[in-house]
This record gives C-alpha cells, sequence and structure tokens, in this order.
C-alpha cells in the first residue's frame, strides 16, 4: 500500500515537468539561432549608409519597411 503512494506521487511530479517543458518549448517565443543575425546585420548596414549621407530619407524608410516586412 504504501508503494502505491510514493510511485503515484513521483507520477505528478513527472506529468508537471513534462507540461512546464512543453510550455517553455510551444509557448514561449523565442528567436531561431542565426535567423535575426542576418536581419539585425541588413538594418545595421542601412542605417550606416542613411547615417554616413549615401541613401536620401525616402529610400531609407522605403528599405526599412522592406526589411520590417520580411521578419514578419
Amino acid at each position: 500500500m504504501m508503494y502505491d503512494w510514493y510511485f503515484g506521487g513521483m507520477h505528478w511530479i513527472w506529468w508537471i515537468l513534462w507540461l512546464i517543458l512543453l510550455f517553455w518549448i510551444f509557448l514561449i517565443p523565442y528567436p531561431t539561432p542565426g535567423q535575426n543575425r542576418r536581419k539585425d546585420k541588413a538594418m545595421e548596414a542601412l542605417r550606416e549608409r542613411y547615417a554616413r549621407g549615401e541613401i536620401s530619407d525616402e529610400e531609407f524608410e522605403q528599405k526599412r519597411k522592406v526589411l520590417q516586412d520580411r521578419k514578419k
């Protein structure tokens, strides 16, 4: 009889651990490694070109919108 209670308690602990793991994997948004780096580098390069005066305000806004649309 006593062993039934012990294993029953462990059973609930394992269910809780599995639920926490599934929650962490599927419900917590996190970036895919390496995915955002490329996009951030593109935005950085665009900002640098704008700061150096190589592109106009209109060009900057157009290209920024394109990069943001690709992120979605």
